[in-house]
């Protein structure tokens, strides 16, 4: 039997150690899956999203317990980690006051006596999910699909396993049904098996764009829908009129939350000629002010990364950068899972930290002469996820929604996932939403009904 052992990140101390599951166990699971869900899809929806008050009381008074094993899994500071768990819980608020109204049927007026369209269900549903979020990433893919009437099935990255078999536990202790949640200890090379049973239904992957890629692959060839929430290499616009001393502490934390660990992280930083040597003074200034140091002491903002592997690709695509003519502003120290938080300019298009996702405290500064290079500057991206843009002049910004493809446009705020609104990117960036009503809708079968007496 296979050993997945997880370790804390900035002490380098084993965890624990799981067992992976045997195919039989993962055959069981699937069937209990299946047969739960021909229960639960008949259990109304008021009921349903009764529930989510459970889940919600589960996680607030579990905060410390589970704040400290997201930090010690991952490496992300016991702030950030609360504040993931908080994000949850107002999840849970959002779906349960919502989802009756989201998951209505839709009437529509036709030649017939009645028409309308309804949301069923579709069965079993497969999730995919990364670390860097190990709660908020599962619980905005449970939380609707669960109370529109699926049941799931979670693979989660290995260096959180005690947070996925945590979140099935909260959704026991909430009162679902068994074979509602349910988390798969699998290899990577078992995946293609489970997509291709019958009983998986449809799949949800939040990760890499090579994950993305090899997991649409399967999915199409066994025709099942998947949704895909992927890299992204996200511009934070700067314009000559940017307020700096209002919002130089949401554009740092645009790029440095979660030690920059985040695939809505402003990764290219391109800034107007005009405001540029300003903009990097008081950037430097803030990013030099960061606390790093254990990542459980509250007092701490900076934490490591979650893997030493991590690191050395972060390593590796800045140095390729710095032969391609980019220059060290400031940091760019490794010490094992430790990266310093760094500031790179005379970055251009053809280096891998301009062209590729860099996921890690990395900040690339490009200078431009004028607002039009600036925009033209940010869709210069196979990615899609998102762009940020601050300025004084909003109306102006809003002219360039339109000529911007990403998945969101925020002006005067960094680029996040809010339940209210829709969450996906374009392009390499994935396709399908999460969160909002598009959320709730994915994994349904939107089916017409047509009547004539």
């Amino acid at each position: 039997m296979s050993i997945i052992e997880t370790t804390n990140p900035y002490t380098n101390n084993k965890i624990k150690s799981y067992t992976k599951f045997t195919s039989e166990k993962v055959n069981l699971m699937l069937k209990t899956a299946d047969n739960t869900f021909k229960e639960w899809k008949l259990v109304s929806l008021k009921d349903r999203a009764k529930l989510l008050d459970n889940v919600a009381n589960v996680l607030h008074e579990n905060i410390e317990s589970y704040s400290k094993l997201i930090t010690d899994e991952m490496g992300k500071p016991i702030s950030e980690s609360k504040a993931e768990i908080e994000k949850c819980i107002l999840l849970c608020d959002f779906y349960r006051k919502n989802a009756d109204l989201l998951l209505a049927d839709e009437l529509i007026k036709t030649e017939a006596q009645e028409s309308f369209i309804s949301y069923d269900p579709l069965g079993v549903i497969l999730a995919i999910m990364p670390w860097n979020y190990p709660f908020w990433q599962v619980m905005r893919f449970a939380i609707p699909t669960l109370t529109s009437g699926n049941t799931t099935l979670l693979k989660h990255a290995s260096n959180v396993t005690g947070c996925s078999l945590i979140i099935e536990d909260i959704f026991e202790k909430s009162g679902y049904p068994k074979g509602c949640f349910q988390t798969l200890l699998v290899d990577h090379n078992q995946i293609e098996k489970i997509i291709e049973d019958d009983i998986v239904k449809a799949i949800s992957l939040t990760g890499s764009e090579k994950a993305g890629r090899k997991i649409a692959e399967i999915a199409g060839k066994n025709l099942k829908k998947s949704v895909l929430e992927l890299g992204g290499n996200n511009a934070c616009i700067i314009l000559e009129d940017a307020n700096l001393e209002k919002y130089m502490d949401t554009i740092v934390k645009s790029r440095m939350q979660n030690t920059g660990q985040s695939c809505i992280a402003a990764k290219r930083f391109i800034v107007v000629e005009s405001i540029y040597d300003k903009f990097l003074k008081n950037f430097t200034t803030k990013i030099k002010d960061l606390k790093s140091g254990d990542p459980s002491n509250k007092d701490t903002n900076f934490g490591v990364m979650a893997r030493q592997d991590l690191a050395n690709t972060l390593k590796e695509q800045v140095e390729k950068s710095i032969n391609k003519g980019a220059n060290v502003y400031f940091g760019n120290k490794k010490e094992r899972t430790y990266y310093q938080p760094t500031i790179l300019t005379n970055v251009k298009p053809g280096m891998p930290v301009f062209d590729e996702e860099t996921f890690g405290p990395v900040a690339s500064i490009i200078k431009v002469k004028d607002k039009q290079e600036a925009y033209d500057m940010a869709s210069n991206s196979k990615f899609g996820l998102g762009t940020m843009i601050f300025t004084n002049d909003i109306e102006d910004a809003k002219k360039h929604i339109s000529n911007i493809e990403d998945g969101s446009f925020f002006i005067n705020e960094l680029v996040k996932s809010d339940p209210r609104l829709p969450f996906g990117g374009t392009k390499a960036s994935g396709y399908g939403r999460e969160l909002s009503r598009e959320g709730i809708l994915e994994f349904v079968n939107k089916k017409t009904i047509y009547i004539n007496k």
